[in-house]
C-alpha cells in the first residue's frame, strides 16, 4: 500500500514523551502514572503548547494507541520482574534508536476508519488511500495498523475474527527433521531442498553494502544507498516468508497430525552456523505449522529438543553413543542401514504420536484452540 502519511515521524516522540514521565517517575519514587495523566500531560496539555500544534492534525485515537503500547511494554516489565510474567526476562521500555526507521501507526473501531466501495482504505484525517489487496477480507474488520518498513514500503495490517475451518480429515501423520544441508526431512522420505535465500543473495547485498560504506554520513546518497540495502534484504526476508508459507500450507493440508522437534533456535544462532540457522527460518516456519494446524483442525505436537531423535534406532530402539554431524548414514547393530535424516523423522513421528495419547488410547493436550488471525501469503503482494 502506498501512502502519504502525514507526521508519522512524530509519532514516536509521543512514546517517548509517556517514557520519559514515567521513567522520571520511577526515579523519583513517586506511584505509577495512570493513563488518565499520562494521556492529559501528552496529549491534552500538550495540544495548547505551540510547539505541539501538530498533535491536533492527527487522529486522537492514533495517539491514545501510542500511549497504550507505552502502558503495556511497562506493566509486561513490571510483571517480569516479579516473576508473574512466564518466558525470558524482558528489559525495561527504551527510547526508539534514531536509526530505527521503521514507522507505524494503528488504528481501532473508534476511529472510524473505513474500505470505500471502490475498495481504497478512508483513514481519519488522512483520506482515501489506494491499496492492492492481496485478499479479500472474511469478516469486518477491528482494527487496522499503517506500517512504514525500513524499505519505505506501506503496508495496511487488518485484523479481523476468522473462525476455524476444518479440513477432510486424513489418515496421514508426519514428522519433521528440520537441518541445514535439507531445510525439511518428512518422515515417508521426502526431502525439501534449502533455498538458502540470503545465501543466494549475498553477492547483491555484498556490493550494495560497500556502496553504503563509502557515502559521506548523512547525505542524500547515503540514503539512496541504504534504501537499496534495505529493499535487498526486504525482498529476501519476503521470498523466506512466502517459502514458509506454502511448504506450511501443503503440509498441514495433506496430513492430519504433524509433529516437529523444538529446536533450540537461540542457541543455535550462537554458533559458527548463525547465518545459516538464520537464513532457515525454522521459528517462523513452526509457527505457522502451529497456528495453521489450529485454523485447520489438524493435530500439531512439538517433540522435546532433549530427545536423540538421529542417534536412536527407528526399528530396534536401541541409542547410539555418539554421532557427529558428519556422519549421514550408519547401519545399526542390528542390522539395519539409516539415512540419518530420514531416521530422524521417523523417530519424531513416534514420539509424538507417544506424547498425544496417554495409557488408555485418549489424548492427552487439550483440544484444538481457536485460530489466530493470521492468514497466509506474504506482505510483498500488498506493497506496490
Amino acid at each position: 500500500m502506498v501512502a502519504e502519511l502525514g507526521h508519522e515521524n512524530q509519532m514516536s516522540v509521543q512514546d517517548e514523551n509517556a517514557l520519559r514521565l514515567r521513567n522520571d517517575a520511577h526515579e523519583a519514587g513517586l506511584p505509577f502514572v495512570t493513563d488518565a495523566d499520562l494521556s492529559r500531560q501528552v496529549i491534552t496539555e500538550a495540544k495548547k503548547h505551540p510547539d505541539r500544534v501538530w498533535l491536533g492534525e492527527v487522529s486522537a485515537v492514533v495517539l491514545q494507541q501510542a500511549l497504550a503500547d507505552c502502558t503495556r511494554a511497562f506493566r509486561n516489565f513490571f510483571a517480569s520482574l516479579s516473576g508473574k510474567r512466564k518466558g525470558p526476562k524482558l528489559g525495561a521500555p527504551r527510547f526508539r534508536s534514531r536509526k530505527d526507521n521503521r514507522q507505524a501507526i494503528r488504528f481501532t473501531r473508534n476511529a472510524r476508519f473505513s474500505i470505500t466501495p471502490g475498495g481504497k482504505l478512508r483513514l481519519p484525517k488522512i483520506g482515501d488511500v489506494a491499496v492492492r489487496w492481496s485478499r479479500e477480507l472474511p469478516s469486518e474488520p477491528s482494527s487496522v495498523s499503517v506500517i512504514k518498513d525500513a524499505a519505505g514500503r506501506y503496508f495496511a495490517s487488518i485484523v479481523v475474527e476468522v473462525s476455524a475451518s476444518p479440513l477432510p480429515e486424513s489418515r496421514i501423520e508426519s514428522g519433521i527433521d528440520l537441518g541445514l544441508g535439507h531445510f525439511a526431512v518428512l518422515s515417508d522420505g521426502r526431502k525439501i531442498d534449502s533455498p538458502r535465500f540470503l545465501r543466494r543473495a549475498e553477492k547483491k547485498l555484498k556490493r550494495a553494502q560497500k556502496a553504503l560504506s563509502r557515502k559521506e554520513k548523512d547525505s542524500k546518497n547515503r540514503a539512496k544507498a541504504r534504501l537499496v540495502v534495505a529493499r535487498q534484504h526486504a525482498k529476501v526476508a519476503d521470498t523466506r516468508r512466502e517459502f514458509h508459507h506454502q511448504l506450511s500450507t501443503q503440509i498441514i493440508r495433506e496430513n492430519q497430525a504433524v509433529y516437529v522437534e523444538d529446536l533450540a533456535v537461540k542457541g543455535l544462532a550462537r554458533t559458527r552456523l548463525a547465518k545459516s540457522v538464520h537464513d532457515a527460518g525454522w521459528s517462523s516456519f513452526v509457527a505457522m505449522l502451529e497456528y495453521k494446524a489450529r485454523l485447520y483442525g489438524k493435530t500439531f505436537v512439538k517433540v522435546s529438543r532433549w530427545f536423540p531423535s538421529s542417534k536412536l534406532c527407528s526399528v530396534c530402539g536401541a541409542v547410539r553413543q555418539d554421532m557427529p554431524l558428519s556422519v549421514r548414514e550408519w547401519t545399526c547393530s542390528c542390522g539395519a542401514a539409516h539415512d540419518r535424516d530420514i531416521n530422524a523423522a521417523l523417530n519424531i513421528l513416534a514420539a509424538g504420536r507417544a506424547e498425544r495419547q496417554n495409557a488408555c488410547g485418549g489424548p492427552v493436550r487439550p483440544g484444538a484452540n481457536p485460530a489466530r488471525p493470521v492468514e497466509a501469503g506474504s506482505q510483498g503482494s500488498v506493497a506496490a
